[in-house]
């Protein structure tokens, strides 16, 4: 092999990230001025050192709420974010990304390298890296990773991100510290998306995943002494509709500048609370120490209140999560008693109108975004088109096409439709004299998501439609834009990947993914304008030349919102808080917001013995 370094502009820091992420040999600890938590396993051979702003003190924890508890503990079937804010502190992965510097760098490989031919690369593991039950984790680790992520019956969102031009990736393990992935076509994208694909041990979930019960192997029953977790963190307790804690992983290999290996925390705790104004009640209380989804309503009073909790409110700007509505198109993938393959969910006279992009196009100039941004956001949003928002650094783009609130053309769209009140009730009927009517679901726990689909409401009968807000709990929601199609329309979001690129976003876009949500599975692309799409995303994670990947985003973006695929709806402006009594807290407009540096933050003030 030939290897050479190619240094992309999005790429130069993560090819030389030893200069932030430094690689140090075995060894004891160094001073332990500032602990009383005792190693109990030697460190291995390759650590990684992890540039914390402060050297940190063991012991406390660290207490945030979820509104939802988790589905499962599977790092690799996971896709909601209730289950993967836990998981992502679970379970390694090939590469990290630190939201500070904005950089990627080595974690489990330590480093990587690409060949002269564009199309070979080659991860070199960490020495002695160790899952929480001790057990060696080698490169048969995440041959088994990517095995499983491959596997059709099961299709975890993951699978869409590691394929180039529909082909999975060629993998192989020349000996336990190195893995190969050699790719169809070039694809620049490669080490942003190992960020994502989490390392699972095949010592215990091999038996599994050849029995074909993976789907449900580390659900949320499964005793904590049974999994074998990959990163900083390993699970303690689950007590459902409670809490979920985590405890330190001791066999993990990142370490801070003076040896010290990190965590510093003893526990981290997901508190499990009904509703955001219940979280809120609990931080002021005391018994959470952060909020990493504040009703913009309550910002004031934190602010407010800011001095005598002893808190900091972090001012992040646009989030990177997004708000949308969408109108199922899905069809039929698996003949069911009374529906053929090809037959759509919704049934044909509904898929008619939702299938008309004049439909959407009229819905989305019905809705008045400015007074959402008045009402439920109370000021606190910016209007958005994309899923990248203002808040993305490198892939906004301001000039995109849109549908904004024009209620005349809303009109005029409906009315080219053929749609007309001829009954003078108010609500429109079709050319067929059906009445033109909806539901849409969101998750009934997000306090802003209901009060959009109640302005969707209110805003769509001003043009003759009738849309029916239909809240329901989350877990329920995610089966009904995912498997059983039971829906009309949607109303949720999409948190963007860490990096915030948009190859990270293949399952999203390309029309096989699972997170297509207007017709997700394609077998094919069924419309023009989705194949077109697939095209461009192959082409966008295959070039290095950042400024030809910007420009096919931009052209991906603009023909979604010329179909009308994506009702975009405001982005919040995110504020966050915080309390004072914790070092190197680092909040991030990228999600996890708040944990994505866990492993670092530490109490300062001595915990007693």
């Amino acid at each position: 092999m030939n290897p050479t370094r190619i240094l992309w502009p999005w790429a130069s820091v993560a090819l030389l990230a030893a200069s932030v992420f430094a690689l140090a040999g075995c060894g004891g600890a160094a001073s332990q001025a500032r602990t009383t938590y005792q190693d109990p396993y030697p460190l291995p051979a390759d650590t990684l050192i992890v540039p914390v702003p402060e050297i940190g003190r063991y012991g406390g924890r660290f207490v945030i709420g979820q509104t939802n508890p988790p589905k499962t503990f599977n790092g690799i079937m996971a896709n909601e974010t209730s289950s993967t804010d836990i998981i992502d502190r679970l379970f390694t992965t090939l590469v990290g990304f630190d939201h500070a510097t904005e950089t990627l760098y080595p974690l489990l490989a330590k480093s990587w390298e690409l060949d002269a031919d564009g199309l070979t690369w080659t991860f070199r593991l960490r020495e002695g890296a160790r899952f929480s039950d001790g057990e060696p984790l080698t490169s048969a680790d995440v041959l088994f990773s990517f095995e499983v992520a491959y596997d059709e019956q099961l299709h975890p969102a993951i699978q869409d991100l590691l394929k180039s031009a529909g082909k999975p990736f060629a993998v192989e393990a020349p000996d336990a510290q190195t893995v190969v992935i050699r790719t169809p076509i070039p694809n620049a994208v490669l080490p942003v998306i190992m960020t994502s694909l989490r390392i699972m041990p095949k010592h215990r979930l091999e038996g599994a995943f050849r029995s074909g019960s993976f789907a449900s192997a580390y659900n949320v029953d499964t005793p904590p002494e049974s999994l074998a977790s990959s990163h900083a963190w390993r699970l303690k307790q689950y007590v459902p509709g409670q809490k979920t804690v985590l405890e330190r992983n001791p066999y993990w290999f990142g370490v801070d500048r003076d040896g010290h290996r990190l965590p510093y925390l003893d526990e981290l705790v997901y508190l499990i609370v009904p509703d955001q104004n219940t979280a809120a009640l609990k931080f002021q209380s005391g018994e959470l120490d952060a909020l990493d989804n504040v009703k913009p309503e309550d910002y004031t009073t934190f602010d407010d209140g800011a001095a005598a909790g002893d808190y900091t409110v972090h001012d992040l700007g646009p989030a990177l999560n997004t708000n949308f509505m969408w109108f199922n198109l899905n069809r039929v993938r698996q003949p069911t008693p009374g529906k053929r393959v090809g037959d759509p969910q919704v049934g044909a006279v509904k898929y008619s109108w939702f299938s008309d992009a004049r439909f959407r196009r009229a819905v989305s100039h019905a809705i008045d975004r400015e007074a959402m941004i008045r009402g439920p956001f109370f000021g606190n949003a910016v209007k958005n088109w994309s899923q990248s928002t203002p808040g993305n650094r490198t892939w906004y783009s301001p000039d995109l096409v849109r549908f904004d609130y024009d209620p005349d053309a809303s009109r005029a769209l409906l009315a080219e439709l053929g749609y007309r009140d001829r009954d003078g009730d108010g609500i429109l009927e079709d050319p067929q004299g059906r009445t033109v009517s909806f539901t849409i679901k969101s998750n009934g726990d997000n306090a802003i998501r209901v009060a959009l689909m109640n302005l969707i409401r209110d805003d769509l009968a001003q043009v003759g439609i009738r849309c029916v807000p239909t809240p329901q709990d989350f877990n329920t929601l995610i089966t009904n834009f995912r498997q059983d199609f039971q829906y009309e329309a949607g109303l949720l979001g999409l948190q963007s990947g860490t990096p915030p690129d948009p190859g990270q976003a293949q399952n999203v876009w390309m029309s096989s993914g699972l997170t297509h949500y207007w017709n997700i599975r394609q077998p094919k692309p069924e419309t023009t304008a989705e194949a077109r799409i697939d095209a461009l995303m192959d082409s966008l994670v295959s070039t290095p030349d950042l400024a030809r990947r910007q420009q096919e985003w931009k052209d991906i973006q603009n023909l979604v919102n010329q179909e009308c695929f994506i009702v975009w709806l405001p982005t919040l402006v995110a504020r966050i808080p915080i309390r004072n009594r914790f070092g190197n807290v680092q909040p991030s407009v990228m999600a996890h917001r708040i944990l994505w540096n866990i492993d670092r933050v530490y109490v300062k003030t001595r915990i007693p013995a």
